[in-house]
């Protein structure tokens, strides 16, 4: 019961990720350092014995005297004295020839001294350089095997340097993530806690203010995973109001916004032009009916979007009956086709019509009709001069397909999901002139709208730089008593 509450968990579970970030930190640091302190005294140790060899050589040259030879060797010995480095040079033989350690070459070594460095040489390979930690004196010394010759003999270098000083730096690192993990991780936990705890806190506030909620911020939302909790008894009281309040206001609210945002410019427009004509005088005829020929156009583009504005408001309400008869679809698309064929020519664009089966259907032939029209006068507005326009339908699938194809310049893909929404008009995807009146953007979604009212449905199959393709489907027996509600995402 104790992992219900969004502290305990918001804790535990900061707690534990912050312990593994931790861990995984401190474990990955400390052999990052330990392996680059191995690298740097390995190359140390290289380089020493490098430098020793150089000395020997040239001290000793082409001496073939045993005397010369280590005369050399004890040269290079007192110039190459450094800090914890021990240098042993060994015959052939293995016995040692030369050691920067007194107690190894007077035998005055601690007990088993000399048998470790003796072991140490028989476990490497003496064709090759190796290095192994060996354990002299209760310390760690790396070790480095060298072999080189001075005249016909050939001599082994043992490089001994103490790893001490390492091994207490890492063991210092060790202590300090030990101590400073569970003392970061305890006040992490304390203070995640306190936060978890002042960010809960205004839950009771949070439902009390939800039964004032109004149509302002209907778009809060508030999600909890666990539904079991304290935010998640909150979400859901206050999203069950939301859900009711958004379903009174949300189609007002946007009906509201979208038509005064249409209906502004066509009668900012009217005013404007009506004012010039009465505000000169002395005005041609011409003129006059050049202004009336604006306030003509103006008020005819005002009429269809107030007409579509309330088709789509009793569509809304659940108010607007279909009035089913019985018609033959295929007769209905060559109509529409013939009535649009003046406005094709105008633009100087083909219209093509392919309606040969039958297509009897019951339904309401003054909408559908409404839709065919729709399509058809988006495709030829949205298609260039000397464009086509072809229309097809047949059946498929036991339902009836309408097809309108054009060549305008397609819509992006972007915009392509928000094609059937009200209001909208994908300006920046097709070119749109401007003596064809405009549009308010309300002629596919009304489409939409009586496709689904008679069952089927309707979508953008295609759209590219060749142009656009729009689908309609309808079943064969089609039509229902009352239109049913528009979804409100539209």
């Amino acid at each position: 019961m104790m992992f219900n509450s969004v502290r305990i968990r918001l804790t535990l579970w900061y707690t534990a990720v912050l312990t593994c970030v931790l861990v995984a930190m401190a474990v990955t640091t400390y052999f990052l350092l330990r392996q680059d302190s191995a690298r740097r005294t390995d190359a140390a140790i290289v380089e020493i014995a490098a430098s020793f060899l150089t000395t020997v050589n040239a001290e000793a040259g082409e001496a073939k005297a045993p005397d010369g030879v280590r005369a050399g060797i004890e040269q290079a010995i007192s110039e190459h004295k450094y800090r914890d480095t021990v240098f042993v040079v060994f015959d052939s033989e293995r016995k040692i020839v030369a050691s920067s350690d007194s107690q190894l070459l007077h035998g005055e070594s601690p007990e088993g001294l000399g048998d470790a460095l003796q072991l140490s040489l028989q476990r490497v390979e003496m064709v090759a350089s190796h290095f192994r930690d060996v354990r002299l004196r209760d310390h760690v010394e790396r070790s480095y095997v060298r072999h080189f010759s001075i005249g016909a003999k050939d001599y082994t270098l043992l490089v001994l340097q103490s790893i001490h000083r390492q091994q207490e730096f890492l063991e210092s690192l060790t202590t300090a993530f030990a101590l400073a993990i569970p003392l970061a991780i305890l006040l992490a936990s304390g203070g995640g806690y306190f936060l978890a705890r002042q960010s809960l806190s205004p839950v009771v506030e949070m439902s009390t203010q939800a039964g004032s909620i109004g149509a302002d911020n209907l778009h809060e939302r508030l999600a909890v995973k666990n539904a079991r909790d304290e935010l998640g008894h909150l979400a859901a009281s206050f999203n069950r109001l939301l859900d009711r309040l958004d379903q009174s206001f949300e189609h007002q609210r946007r009906f509201m916004a979208d038509a005064s945002h249409e209906l502004r410019t066509p009668v900012a427009i009217l005013c404007g032009e009506a004012d010039v004509a009465l505000s000169q005088t002395g005005r041609s005829p011409e003129e006059y009916r050049a202004s009336l020929d604006v306030l003509r156009v103006e008020a005819r583009r005002l009429k269809h979007i107030v007409e579509d504005l309330f088709t789509l408001t009793r569509a809304d309400a659940g108010q607007h009956p279909l009035t089913l008869s019985d018609f033959y679809l295929d007769e209905l698309v060559m109509e529409c086709c013939r009535s649009m064929r003046t406005l094709a020519a105008a633009k100087q664009i083909t219209l093509s019509c392919n309606a040969k089966e039958e297509m009897p259907i019951r339904a309401d032939e003054a909408l559908l009709r409404h839709m065919i029209v729709n399509l058809l006068d988006n495709a030829i507005k949205y298609t260039p001069p000397e464009g086509r326009v072809s229309v097809a339908c047949g059946i498929q699938d036991a339902q009836y397909v309408l097809t309108v194809s054009d060549t305008g310049h397609g819509i992006s893909p972007e915009l392509q999901p928000r094609i059937f929404e009200r209001f909208f008009r994908a300006d920046k995807a097709r070119s749109r002139s401007q003596s064809d009146g405009g549009g308010a953007g309300l002629g596919l979604s009304i489409s939409q709208w009586i496709v689904q009212a008679h069952n089927g449905q309707v979508e953008l199959t295609r759209s590219d730089k060749d142009g656009s393709t729009f689908t309609v489907q309808l079943p064969i027996s089609a039509g229902q008593t009352l239109i049913p509600r528009l979804s409100s995402n539209r």
